[in-house]
Protein backbone atom coordinates (compact mmCIF):
# COMPACT_ATOMS: atom_id res chain seq x y z
CA UNK A 1 0.00 0.00 0.00
CA UNK A 2 1.50 3.12 -1.15
CA UNK A 3 0.87 6.71 0.60
CA UNK A 4 -1.25 7.93 -1.79
CA UNK A 5 -3.74 4.64 -1.68
CA UNK A 6 -5.80 6.46 0.81
CA UNK A 7 -6.71 8.85 -1.60
CA UNK A 8 -7.74 7.34 -4.52
CA UNK A 9 -11.25 8.02 -3.86
CA UNK A 10 -12.96 5.05 -3.98
CA UNK A 11 -16.06 6.07 -2.16
CA UNK A 12 -16.26 9.45 -3.17
CA UNK A 13 -17.15 10.07 -6.85
CA UNK A 14 -18.38 13.29 -5.63
CA UNK A 15 -14.95 14.76 -5.86
CA UNK A 16 -12.59 12.42 -7.24
CA UNK A 17 -10.63 13.18 -10.15
CA UNK A 18 -11.69 17.14 -9.82
CA UNK A 19 -9.38 19.57 -9.45
CA UNK A 20 -9.93 20.05 -5.36
CA UNK A 21 -8.77 16.38 -5.40
CA UNK A 22 -5.07 17.25 -6.26
CA UNK A 23 -5.06 20.48 -4.39
CA UNK A 24 -6.51 19.25 -1.00
CA UNK A 25 -4.62 15.54 -0.97
CA UNK A 26 -1.34 14.79 1.53
CA UNK A 27 1.12 16.14 -1.05
CA UNK A 28 -0.55 19.13 -1.72
CA UNK A 29 -0.81 20.02 2.21
CA UNK A 30 2.86 19.08 2.47
CA UNK A 31 3.09 21.24 -0.40
CA UNK A 32 1.31 24.19 1.66
CA UNK A 33 3.67 23.31 4.78
CA UNK A 34 6.63 23.51 2.65
CA UNK A 35 5.64 27.08 1.50
CA UNK A 36 4.55 28.02 4.37
CA UNK A 37 7.87 27.51 6.31
CA UNK A 38 9.63 29.22 3.29
CA UNK A 39 7.97 32.13 3.15
CA UNK A 40 8.60 32.42 6.82
CA UNK A 41 12.29 32.93 6.55
CA UNK A 42 12.01 34.84 3.11
CA UNK A 43 9.77 37.24 4.80
CA UNK A 44 12.34 37.48 7.62
CA UNK A 45 15.36 38.37 5.66
CA UNK A 46 13.03 40.47 3.84
CA UNK A 47 13.06 42.50 7.40
CA UNK A 48 17.10 41.73 7.65
CA UNK A 49 15.81 39.23 10.25
CA UNK A 50 17.55 36.71 8.64
CA UNK A 51 20.52 36.31 5.77
CA UNK A 52 18.83 36.22 2.11
CA UNK A 53 21.14 32.63 1.98
CA UNK A 54 19.62 31.31 4.77
CA UNK A 55 16.02 32.20 2.53
CA UNK A 56 18.00 30.99 -0.20
CA UNK A 57 18.71 27.50 1.51
CA UNK A 58 15.39 26.78 3.19
CA UNK A 59 14.02 27.26 -0.38
CA UNK A 60 16.16 24.91 -2.27
CA UNK A 61 15.56 22.35 0.36
CA UNK A 62 11.84 22.34 0.37
CA UNK A 63 11.57 20.02 -2.55
CA UNK A 64 8.33 18.16 -1.51
CA UNK A 65 10.46 15.28 -3.71
CA UNK A 66 12.50 14.92 -0.67
CA UNK A 67 10.43 14.59 1.89
CA UNK A 68 8.42 11.05 3.00
CA UNK A 69 4.62 11.33 3.31
CA UNK A 70 3.86 8.28 5.08
CA UNK A 71 6.96 8.72 7.46
CA UNK A 72 5.52 12.64 8.41
CA UNK A 73 2.06 11.12 9.22
CA UNK A 74 3.34 8.18 11.08
CA UNK A 75 5.90 10.59 13.18
CA UNK A 76 2.86 13.13 13.90
CA UNK A 77 1.29 10.82 16.22
CA UNK A 78 4.26 11.91 19.14
CA UNK A 79 3.39 15.39 18.54
CA UNK A 80 -0.22 15.43 17.39
CA UNK A 81 0.74 17.48 14.18
CA UNK A 82 3.02 17.13 11.34
CA UNK A 83 4.20 20.27 11.63
CA UNK A 84 7.13 19.03 13.83
CA UNK A 85 8.58 15.87 12.32
CA UNK A 86 8.59 18.56 8.96
CA UNK A 87 10.35 20.92 10.51
CA UNK A 88 13.09 18.50 11.61
CA UNK A 89 13.22 16.70 8.60
CA UNK A 90 13.58 20.54 6.56
CA UNK A 91 16.52 21.81 9.31
CA UNK A 92 18.20 18.08 8.23
CA UNK A 93 17.86 19.09 4.56
CA UNK A 94 18.61 22.74 5.03
CA UNK A 95 21.86 21.76 7.65
CA UNK A 96 24.74 24.33 8.72
CA UNK A 97 24.92 27.07 8.68
CA UNK A 98 21.60 27.73 8.05
CA UNK A 99 19.04 25.40 9.48
CA UNK A 100 18.66 27.30 12.45
CA UNK A 101 16.68 29.74 10.47
CA UNK A 102 13.82 27.12 9.79
CA UNK A 103 10.66 27.55 11.45
CA UNK A 104 12.30 30.27 13.94
CA UNK A 105 9.82 31.89 15.86
CA UNK A 106 6.94 30.07 14.71
CA UNK A 107 4.48 27.31 16.68
CA UNK A 108 3.37 24.66 14.74
CA UNK A 109 0.14 25.82 14.77
CA UNK A 110 1.53 29.30 12.59
CA UNK A 111 2.32 27.13 9.85
CA UNK A 112 -0.34 24.45 9.85
CA UNK A 113 -3.03 27.40 9.97
CA UNK A 114 -1.28 29.05 7.36
CA UNK A 115 -0.59 25.86 5.06
CA UNK A 116 -4.52 25.57 5.26
CA UNK A 117 -5.59 28.88 4.54
CA UNK A 118 -3.11 27.99 1.24
CA UNK A 119 -4.29 25.07 0.57
CA UNK A 120 -8.14 26.59 0.63
CA UNK A 121 -6.47 29.21 -1.82
CA UNK A 122 -5.88 26.96 -4.07
CA UNK A 123 -8.73 24.71 -3.70
CA UNK A 124 -11.22 27.19 -4.43
CA UNK A 125 -9.71 28.99 -7.18
CA UNK A 126 -10.93 26.30 -10.10
CA UNK A 127 -14.34 25.88 -8.28
CA UNK A 128 -14.81 29.70 -9.05
CA UNK A 129 -14.37 28.56 -12.45
CA UNK A 130 -16.12 26.54 -12.41
CA UNK A 131 -19.33 28.59 -10.90
CA UNK A 132 -18.84 30.50 -14.04
CA UNK A 133 -19.56 28.07 -16.34
CA UNK A 134 -23.19 27.05 -14.59
CA UNK A 135 -23.67 31.13 -14.29
CA UNK A 136 -23.46 31.26 -17.83
CA UNK A 137 -25.11 27.85 -18.84
CA UNK A 138 -28.01 28.71 -16.07
CA UNK A 139 -28.63 32.20 -17.92
CA UNK A 140 -28.97 30.12 -21.18
CA UNK A 141 -31.41 28.25 -20.19
CA UNK A 142 -32.93 30.93 -18.28
CA UNK A 143 -33.33 32.99 -21.24
CA UNK A 144 -34.01 30.10 -23.71
CA UNK A 145 -36.96 29.06 -21.59
CA UNK A 146 -37.94 32.28 -20.36
CA UNK A 147 -42.06 31.72 -21.60
CA UNK A 148 -41.53 28.14 -21.39
CA UNK A 149 -44.56 26.91 -18.97
CA UNK A 150 -44.55 23.49 -16.64
CA UNK A 151 -46.64 23.24 -13.34
CA UNK A 152 -45.55 24.94 -10.22
CA UNK A 153 -45.20 22.56 -7.53
CA UNK A 154 -45.63 23.28 -3.94
CA UNK A 155 -45.36 20.31 -1.16
CA UNK A 156 -44.88 17.89 -3.68
CA UNK A 157 -48.67 18.22 -5.84
CA UNK A 158 -49.03 21.23 -8.62
CA UNK A 159 -49.99 23.70 -7.60
CA UNK A 160 -50.04 26.94 -10.19
CA UNK A 161 -47.96 27.61 -13.33
CA UNK A 162 -44.36 28.67 -13.33
CA UNK A 163 -42.29 28.99 -16.29
CA UNK A 164 -38.45 27.05 -16.43
CA UNK A 165 -36.83 30.02 -17.46
CA UNK A 166 -37.59 31.26 -13.99
CA UNK A 167 -36.82 28.17 -12.54
CA UNK A 168 -33.58 28.34 -14.09
CA UNK A 169 -33.07 31.69 -13.24
CA UNK A 170 -33.44 30.99 -9.71
CA UNK A 171 -31.11 28.21 -9.85
CA UNK A 172 -28.09 30.68 -11.01
CA UNK A 173 -29.31 33.36 -8.44
CA UNK A 174 -27.98 30.78 -5.49
CA UNK A 175 -24.92 30.23 -7.86
CA UNK A 176 -24.43 33.91 -7.78
CA UNK A 177 -25.35 33.90 -4.09
CA UNK A 178 -22.56 31.38 -3.24
CA UNK A 179 -20.17 32.56 -5.77
CA UNK A 180 -19.89 35.88 -3.87
CA UNK A 181 -19.96 34.42 -0.63
CA UNK A 182 -16.93 32.30 -1.47
CA UNK A 183 -14.93 34.82 -3.48
CA UNK A 184 -15.17 37.40 -0.09
CA UNK A 185 -13.69 34.77 2.03
CA UNK A 186 -11.09 33.86 -0.78
CA UNK A 187 -9.69 36.94 -0.83
CA UNK A 188 -9.90 37.65 2.95
CA UNK A 189 -8.07 34.19 3.75
CA UNK A 190 -5.18 35.26 6.40
CA UNK A 191 -1.62 34.34 7.18
CA UNK A 192 -1.48 32.70 10.88
CA UNK A 193 1.53 34.39 12.80
CA UNK A 194 1.53 34.36 16.56
CA UNK A 195 4.42 32.21 18.01
CA UNK A 196 3.87 30.03 20.85
CA UNK A 197 1.31 32.07 22.67
CA UNK A 198 -0.18 34.53 20.30
CA UNK A 199 2.43 37.63 21.78
CA UNK A 200 5.06 36.72 18.65
CA UNK A 201 7.40 37.51 21.44
CA UNK A 202 10.10 35.05 20.08
CA UNK A 203 10.26 37.50 17.03
CA UNK A 204 10.80 40.42 18.77
CA UNK A 205 13.90 38.59 20.13
CA UNK A 206 15.33 37.86 17.10
CA UNK A 207 15.24 41.45 16.30
CA UNK A 208 11.71 42.37 14.79
CA UNK A 209 10.44 45.81 15.87
CA UNK A 210 7.08 45.95 13.76
CA UNK A 211 4.47 42.40 14.09
CA UNK A 212 2.48 44.04 11.38
CA UNK A 213 5.58 44.53 9.33
CA UNK A 214 6.64 41.01 10.00
CA UNK A 215 2.75 40.01 9.24
CA UNK A 216 2.84 41.51 6.48
CA UNK A 217 6.06 40.58 4.85
CA UNK A 218 5.10 37.28 5.40
CA UNK A 219 1.30 37.39 3.68
CA UNK A 220 2.73 38.95 0.84
CA UNK A 221 4.93 35.86 0.44
CA UNK A 222 2.24 33.38 0.53
CA UNK A 223 -0.59 36.03 -1.48
CA UNK A 224 -2.51 35.91 1.69
CA UNK A 225 -3.68 38.60 3.66
CA UNK A 226 -2.30 39.93 6.81
CA UNK A 227 -4.45 39.61 9.74
CA UNK A 228 -5.07 42.34 12.47
CA UNK A 229 -4.12 39.46 15.35
CA UNK A 230 -2.72 35.91 15.23
CA UNK A 231 -6.19 34.09 15.38
CA UNK A 232 -4.56 30.83 17.49
CA UNK A 233 -8.35 30.59 18.66
CA UNK A 234 -9.62 33.27 17.21
CA UNK A 235 -11.22 31.06 14.34
CA UNK A 236 -13.51 33.31 12.00
CA UNK A 237 -11.51 32.64 9.25
CA UNK A 238 -12.45 28.86 9.51
CA UNK A 239 -15.81 29.89 10.29
CA UNK A 240 -16.34 31.69 7.06
CA UNK A 241 -15.31 28.94 5.51
CA UNK A 242 -17.22 26.39 7.11
CA UNK A 243 -20.60 29.00 6.41
CA UNK A 244 -19.55 29.33 2.55
CA UNK A 245 -18.88 26.07 1.55
CA UNK A 246 -21.62 24.46 3.43
CA UNK A 247 -23.91 27.41 2.03
CA UNK A 248 -22.74 26.19 -1.35
CA UNK A 249 -23.16 22.57 -1.35
CA UNK A 250 -26.42 23.53 0.15
CA UNK A 251 -27.52 25.88 -2.82
CA UNK A 252 -26.50 23.28 -5.01
CA UNK A 253 -28.13 20.40 -3.94
CA UNK A 254 -31.56 22.60 -4.09
CA UNK A 255 -30.52 22.39 -8.00
CA UNK A 256 -29.88 19.21 -7.63
CA UNK A 257 -33.15 18.06 -6.00
CA UNK A 258 -35.25 19.92 -8.58
CA UNK A 259 -33.38 17.55 -10.76
CA UNK A 260 -34.11 14.37 -9.72
CA UNK A 261 -37.42 15.29 -9.62
CA UNK A 262 -38.20 16.77 -12.80
CA UNK A 263 -36.48 14.14 -14.33
CA UNK A 264 -38.57 11.03 -13.03
CA UNK A 265 -40.06 9.21 -15.74
CA UNK A 266 -43.21 10.05 -15.05
CA UNK A 267 -42.50 13.14 -14.84
CA UNK A 268 -40.00 13.59 -17.62
CA UNK A 269 -39.31 17.54 -17.90
CA UNK A 270 -35.74 17.37 -17.71
CA UNK A 271 -32.77 14.54 -18.07
CA UNK A 272 -29.31 14.92 -17.79
CA UNK A 273 -27.28 15.23 -21.01
CA UNK A 274 -25.20 12.24 -20.43
CA UNK A 275 -26.58 10.17 -17.13
CA UNK A 276 -25.34 7.07 -15.84
CA UNK A 277 -25.99 3.46 -16.21
CA UNK A 278 -27.33 0.59 -13.97
CA UNK A 279 -25.14 -2.65 -13.09
CA UNK A 280 -28.89 -4.53 -13.41
CA UNK A 281 -30.98 -2.62 -15.46
CA UNK A 282 -29.81 -1.90 -19.01
CA UNK A 283 -32.89 0.69 -19.86
CA UNK A 284 -31.82 3.08 -17.27
CA UNK A 285 -30.05 6.29 -17.20
CA UNK A 286 -29.88 7.59 -13.98
CA UNK A 287 -29.47 11.03 -13.01
CA UNK A 288 -25.62 10.88 -11.68
CA UNK A 289 -24.51 14.42 -11.38
CA UNK A 290 -27.61 15.44 -9.58
CA UNK A 291 -27.23 12.41 -7.39
CA UNK A 292 -24.18 13.34 -6.57
CA UNK A 293 -24.83 17.12 -5.64
CA UNK A 294 -27.50 16.27 -3.00
CA UNK A 295 -25.33 13.41 -1.24
CA UNK A 296 -22.89 16.44 -0.84
CA UNK A 297 -25.47 18.96 0.50
CA UNK A 298 -26.40 16.27 2.91
CA UNK A 299 -23.00 15.79 4.05
CA UNK A 300 -21.65 19.07 4.25
CA UNK A 301 -23.58 20.18 6.99
CA UNK A 302 -22.48 18.28 9.46
CA UNK A 303 -18.69 18.50 8.41
CA UNK A 304 -19.48 22.54 8.81
CA UNK A 305 -20.80 21.77 12.71
CA UNK A 306 -17.58 20.45 13.35
CA UNK A 307 -15.80 23.54 12.38
CA UNK A 308 -18.29 25.43 13.98
CA UNK A 309 -17.85 23.94 17.33
CA UNK A 310 -14.17 24.53 17.27
CA UNK A 311 -15.09 28.06 17.87
CA UNK A 312 -15.15 27.21 21.58
CA UNK A 313 -11.23 27.19 21.84
CA UNK A 314 -9.52 27.36 24.64
CA UNK A 315 -6.66 29.44 26.03
CA UNK A 316 -3.78 31.26 23.99
CA UNK A 317 -3.73 27.99 21.66
CA UNK A 318 -5.99 25.20 21.69
CA UNK A 319 -6.15 21.73 22.47
CA UNK A 320 -8.03 19.04 20.59
CA UNK A 321 -10.30 22.41 19.19
CA UNK A 322 -8.01 22.69 16.20
CA UNK A 323 -6.79 19.53 16.03
CA UNK A 324 -10.67 18.55 15.03
CA UNK A 325 -10.70 20.96 12.24
CA UNK A 326 -8.23 19.52 9.83
CA UNK A 327 -10.15 16.49 8.12
CA UNK A 328 -13.13 18.29 8.17
CA UNK A 329 -12.36 21.22 6.18
CA UNK A 330 -10.38 18.95 3.99
CA UNK A 331 -13.93 16.86 3.36
CA UNK A 332 -15.67 20.27 3.04
CA UNK A 333 -13.14 21.48 0.19
CA UNK A 334 -13.61 18.62 -1.23
CA UNK A 335 -16.78 17.94 -1.59
CA UNK A 336 -17.37 22.00 -2.47
CA UNK A 337 -14.61 21.57 -5.47
CA UNK A 338 -16.54 18.34 -6.54
CA UNK A 339 -19.85 19.83 -6.44
CA UNK A 340 -18.88 22.66 -8.43
CA UNK A 341 -17.53 20.27 -11.41
CA UNK A 342 -20.48 18.58 -11.35
CA UNK A 343 -22.78 21.50 -11.33
CA UNK A 344 -21.18 22.83 -14.32
CA UNK A 345 -21.46 19.52 -16.15
CA UNK A 346 -25.03 19.12 -14.77
CA UNK A 347 -25.86 22.61 -15.77
CA UNK A 348 -24.20 22.48 -19.79
CA UNK A 349 -25.41 19.31 -20.70
CA UNK A 350 -29.35 19.56 -19.09
CA UNK A 351 -32.06 18.41 -21.35
CA UNK A 352 -35.53 20.47 -21.18
CA UNK A 353 -38.62 18.43 -22.59
CA UNK A 354 -40.70 21.26 -22.91
CA UNK A 355 -43.49 18.93 -24.28
CA UNK A 356 -43.49 16.97 -21.47
CA UNK A 357 -43.73 20.36 -19.37
CA UNK A 358 -47.11 21.23 -21.26
CA UNK A 359 -48.54 18.17 -20.85
CA UNK A 360 -48.46 17.69 -17.35
CA UNK A 361 -49.80 21.22 -17.07
CA UNK A 362 -53.05 19.17 -17.83
CA UNK A 363 -52.71 16.61 -15.97
CA UNK A 364 -55.22 18.14 -12.85
CA UNK A 365 -57.51 18.67 -15.93
CA UNK A 366 -57.58 22.06 -15.27
CA UNK A 367 -57.37 22.49 -11.51
CA UNK A 368 -53.84 23.93 -11.61
CA UNK A 369 -55.32 27.05 -12.50
CA UNK A 370 -58.04 27.24 -10.39
CA UNK A 371 -56.68 30.35 -8.07
CA UNK A 372 -57.05 32.39 -11.53
CA UNK A 373 -60.90 31.11 -11.67
CA UNK A 374 -61.23 32.23 -8.39
CA UNK A 375 -60.45 35.49 -8.46
CA UNK A 376 -62.57 35.55 -11.84
CA UNK A 377 -65.61 33.88 -10.71
CA UNK A 378 -65.66 36.39 -7.26
CA UNK A 379 -66.92 39.69 -9.51
CA UNK A 380 -70.05 37.31 -10.81
CA UNK A 381 -70.72 34.80 -8.02
CA UNK A 382 -69.53 36.22 -5.29
CA UNK A 383 -66.19 35.30 -2.88
CA UNK A 384 -68.34 32.71 -1.09
CA UNK A 385 -70.28 31.28 -3.87
CA UNK A 386 -67.06 31.28 -6.20
CA UNK A 387 -65.35 28.98 -4.22
CA UNK A 388 -67.51 26.58 -3.23
CA UNK A 389 -68.41 26.15 -6.43
CA UNK A 390 -65.01 25.71 -7.35
CA UNK A 391 -64.14 23.10 -4.14
CA UNK A 392 -66.98 21.09 -5.74
CA UNK A 393 -66.54 20.84 -9.17
CA UNK A 394 -62.68 19.61 -8.00
CA UNK A 395 -63.81 16.78 -6.08
CA UNK A 396 -66.09 15.72 -9.24
CA UNK A 397 -62.86 16.69 -11.49
CA UNK A 398 -60.60 14.27 -9.39
CA UNK A 399 -63.68 12.04 -8.32
CA UNK A 400 -65.49 11.68 -11.76
CA UNK A 401 -62.30 12.28 -14.46
CA UNK A 402 -64.49 14.92 -15.94
CA UNK A 403 -62.25 18.02 -16.95
CA UNK A 404 -62.85 21.34 -14.89
CA UNK A 405 -63.77 23.52 -18.11
CA UNK A 406 -66.53 21.09 -19.06
CA UNK A 407 -67.90 21.48 -15.25
CA UNK A 408 -67.50 24.63 -15.26
CA UNK A 409 -69.42 25.19 -18.87
CA UNK A 410 -72.45 23.37 -17.48
CA UNK A 411 -72.99 25.86 -14.79
CA UNK A 412 -75.69 28.59 -16.36
CA UNK A 413 -74.04 31.42 -14.56
CA UNK A 414 -71.18 30.92 -16.26
CA UNK A 415 -72.54 30.65 -19.84
CA UNK A 416 -71.07 34.22 -21.11
CA UNK A 417 -67.72 33.77 -19.72
CA UNK A 418 -64.31 32.99 -21.81
CA UNK A 419 -63.61 30.21 -19.78
CA UNK A 420 -60.81 29.36 -22.95
CA UNK A 421 -58.57 31.73 -22.11
CA UNK A 422 -59.17 31.00 -18.65
CA UNK A 423 -57.97 28.17 -18.13
CA UNK A 424 -54.86 28.04 -20.18
CA UNK A 425 -52.41 27.83 -17.64
CA UNK A 426 -49.78 29.04 -20.64
CA UNK A 427 -51.61 32.74 -19.68
CA UNK A 428 -51.38 32.61 -16.13
CA UNK A 429 -47.25 32.76 -14.89
CA UNK A 430 -48.15 36.35 -13.71
CA UNK A 431 -44.80 38.07 -13.45
CA UNK A 432 -42.18 34.73 -14.14
CA UNK A 433 -41.07 36.27 -17.56
CA UNK A 434 -40.18 39.68 -16.03
CA UNK A 435 -38.84 38.22 -12.95
CA UNK A 436 -36.15 36.08 -15.09
CA UNK A 437 -35.42 39.30 -16.94
CA UNK A 438 -34.36 41.30 -13.95
CA UNK A 439 -32.64 38.29 -12.16
CA UNK A 440 -30.55 37.90 -15.55
CA UNK A 441 -29.40 41.54 -15.02
CA UNK A 442 -27.55 40.54 -12.06
CA UNK A 443 -23.50 39.53 -12.70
Amino acid sequence: MTADDSETGLLAPGWVGSPAAQATGDAAWLQALLDAETALTRAQAALGLAPAEAAEAVTQAADPARYDLRSLAERARAGGNPVIPLVADLTAAVGEPHGTYVHRGATSQDILDTAAMLVAARALEPALTDFDRTERALAQLAAAHRDTPMPGRTLTQHAVPTTFGLKAAGWRSMVLDARDRIARVHEALPVQLGGAAGTLASFREYGAQDADALTSAYARELGLTAPPLPWHTLRTPVADLASCLAFTAGAFGRIAEDVLTLSRTEIGEVAEGSGGGSSAMPHKTNPVRATLLAAAARRAPQLAATLYGSLAAGDERPASAWHAEWEPLRDLLRLTGGVARDTAELSEGLRVNAEAMRRNLDLTGGLIVSERLSTALAPRLGHTRAKELLTDLARRTCTEGLPLKQLLAQEPELKEMNLAALMDPASYTGFAGALTDRALERR
